[in-house]
């Protein structure tokens, strides 16, 4: 028997800290850069803003939903956890394994890549070669969560505070300068196809509320904290996007802003020039940091979790005696998504995820259905209102926009069902080696 007694995680953070998580794991780059993309995939204004509102919708049911499994099981491994009691262990273990390949690894590598560049930009210097600067970002922030989830969130809360600032700021500057959408031509006729496949970037740009769920053992009274910062979190989320979106109308117009490869600099820069675009640049740069940081908190628990259960390194399932951070855990995630960040591959690999990451979540979705069903006499301080249709509803809007991406991009749709598959022969060699 190992005399060293086991050490858990601790329960340190308060409403204010897990709402800021899920607001800063969910504002990276995206409502920055995506509303161009949107508008060059919709045909009006209106249609742009209905696919802002209707994502931003379907990420609140998915927060909804995510708040009764969290509420259920509040412990530290989020969608993780639920699909490992759910459907088993190796559904669990694809899941994680999308995460630890291509999904957290590689968005953490490509943030950090996005804010070597906008921090660059912000102080007027091109950065030739982000990638050295970006393994130091990541070492960096690793570091940072060595010391513990208090030093994480407080890294966090400042960030995301400064986020929330020019986001604000943004959206005064706009609305005060456009003063009311720009007129534009008539509305094409409602492309179900094409707004599908507007969808799928909008629904990216608000995914990220999960990562409150992965540090749910370290929150505290969790049955009342969760629900609170998932609803309050990702309502100011799509207030922000839709007025950020409202701004870049009130400017540039629809046509305008689907012409931009940056609208929010455009926007800034047609307010005070280019000192407003180094300025905005520095609020990008903000808030890919904070992205950055969340993903690490939260993808490290995940994979803490997986090391415990015997399916990833055993040494990645400790704590740190002192800090109780999931320290190796860290490192393993820190060395990978470095790799990624040097040799460029995150791009490629992020297309290839798209689907398989939005297929995981409504896969933790529907664990909600079999928690109801084998778990009916438990008690959960929060259900998810209008159950089933809300759940049924997210699964259906997930799947269409999926199945829209598939037919839109079908290689990398199957080059990321190629990565999943790629994880059942490795499941069964980490099952094997545990044993051992």
């Amino acid at each position: 028997m190992d005399p060293t007694p086991s050490v858990s995680y601790a329960r340190r953070l308060g409403s204010w800290d897990a709402a800021m998580i899920v607001v800063g794991g969910v504002i990276g780059s995206g409502i920055f850069l995506t509303p161009a993309a949107i508008a060059r995939q919709t045909g009006s204004a209106a249609e742009l803003l209905a696919a802002w509102a209707v994502g931003g919708a379907i990420a609140l049911i998915g927060a909804l939903c995510y708040a009764e499994l969290g509420t259920r099981r509040p412990q530290a491994g989020g969608g993780y956890v639920y699909l490992r009691e759910a459907f088993g262990l190796v559904v669990a273990f694809v899941f994680g394994w999308n995460l630890l390949v291509v999904n957290h690894s590689g968005a953490l590598a490509a943030v950090a890549t996005v804010f070597v560049q906008y921090a660059g930009a912000a102080f007027g210097v091109t950065v030739d070669n982000p990638g050295p600067w970006a393994v130091a970002t990541i070492v960096f922030l690793a570091g940072v969560n060595w010391f513990g989830i208090r030093a994480g969130s407080l890294v966090q809360n400042i960030l995301t505070v400064l986020k929330l600032a020019a986001i604000a700021a943004l959206i005064a500057i706009g609305l005060s300068l456009g003063g009311a959408p720009a007129p534009s031509a008539p509305a094409p006729a409602l492309n179900p196809l094409a707004f599908g496949g507007a969808l799928m970037p909008v629904l990216f740009s608000y995914g990220g509320w999960y990562y409150v769920n992965d540090i749910a053992g370290e929150v505290r009274d969790p049955q009342r904290t969760l629900p609170r910062a998932l609803i309050f979190g990702m309502l100011l989320v799509a207030a922000c996007y839709l007025l950020t979106n409202l701004a870049y109308l009130a400017v540039l117009g629809h046509d305008g802003l689907a012409a931009s490869s940056a609208p929010a600099a455009d926007l800034m820069r047609r307010a005070f020039g280019e000192p407003g675009a180094r300025l905005i640049a520095a609020g990008i740069a903000i808030s890919t940091l904070g992205f950055c940081n969340i993903s690490m908190i939260g993808a490290a628990r995940v994979f803490q979790v997986m090391g415990a259960d015997g399916v990833f390194f055993r040494s990645a399932g400790r704590l740190h005696p002192r800090w109780r951070s999931p320290n190796v855990a860290l490192l393993l995630l820190a060395a990978w998504a470095c790799a990624l960040a040097l040799t460029g591959t995150f791009d490629q690999l992020l297309n290839y995820s798209t689907v398989g990451d939005w297929l995981g979540m409504a896969a933790v979705i529907a664990t909600l259905f079999w928690y109801r069903r084998m778990h009916a006499a438990e008690p959960s301080a929060f259900r998810t209102p209008w159950y089933p249709l809300l759940p049924l509803a997210f699964l259906a809007v997930v799947l269409w926009v999926v199945a829209v991406t598939i037919w839109n991009h079908p290689r990398d749709a199957g080059m990321g069902a190629l990565i999943t598959a790629a994880g059942l022969p490795v499941y069964f060699f980490w099952r094997r080696f545990a044993a051992r």
